[in-house]
């Protein structure tokens, strides 16, 4: 199955490092976060990945040294196996639902693909995630996660604390985590460049219920600030990433 990641972002939360490489190539470890999402897919034999660039995206078509040309797949080895990766250009300005619109080119109308976001990190199965998408014959599967939330939490009974919690897991509902799975008809749903993917087209998918939730209970976390980078360094360091 093939692979979309968006890393065309301008990431202006993390200004730290943006203003000089685009977010996907901020490294965890010794590694760009860009090569953890792909290595994850890897470990559950996909092997295609389709690169959505836009801001800074000659640092990216650099970093791999034997690219050549925008739209036309590279093989690199992980553990001395080879995937296919292509870099494609969906512009500067343009937003999330309008990049996955561009790579549509790249999917077959007969085929599931997945996608997903260039800045986050997860140990999602993804081979459960595919048996999902393909037993509810869904158009669209999106990755359902509960973060840890930002404070610690207290709870009161009659002036005594009943119970005290640093950081624990949001109980109340859950969030979009990325790794979606989806077939060619949710191309449709999106209009042009200006589309953001988490508006229109996927609050559409859900009104002609075309859209189901994947519930991950384990990690995951996305790289939207400095204070989240430092925090990814050191779970890296534990090795709980995948």
């Amino acid at each position: 199955m093939k692979v979309i990641i968006l890393a065309g972002g301008k990431g202006t939360r993390i200004s730290e490092y943006t203003k000089t490489i685009p977010k996907p190539m901020i490294k965890i470890g010794k590694k760009p976060i860009l090569l953890h999402i792909i290595n994850h897919y890897f470990k559950y034999g996909i092997k295609e990945f389709y690169i959505a660039l836009g801001y800074k995206s000659n640092i990216v078509k650099n970093y791999f040294k034997n690219f050549k040309k925008f739209d036309q797949p590279f093989f690199l080895k992980i553990n001395k196996k080879k995937i296919s990766i292509t870099l494609s250009y969906t512009g500067i300005n343009t937003l999330t639902g309008g990049r996955i619109k561009r790579m549509s080119k790249f999917i077959d109308k007969k085929e599931n693909f997945m996608f997903t976001y260039g800045d986050g990190v997860s140990n999602v199965n993804i081979k459960k995630l595919m048996e999902f998408h393909k037993k509810n014959k869904k158009m669209i599967t999106v990755t359902a996660v509960r973060p840890p939330a930002r404070f610690g939490e207290i709870t009161i009974k009659n002036k005594r604390v009943d119970t005290f919690k640093e950081k624990p897991q949001v109980k109340e509902g859950w969030i979009n985590g990325g790794f979606f799975v989806a077939n060619h008809k949710f191309f449709k749903f999106i209009k042009n460049d200006k589309t953001i993917l988490e508006n229109e087209p996927l609050e559409k998918a859900t009104k002609v219920k075309q859209l189901y939730a994947y519930k991950h209970q384990g990690f995951w976390k996305c790289m939207d600030t400095y204070r989240d980078k430092e925090v990814l360094e050191k779970i890296f360091k534990k090795n709980k990433f995948y």
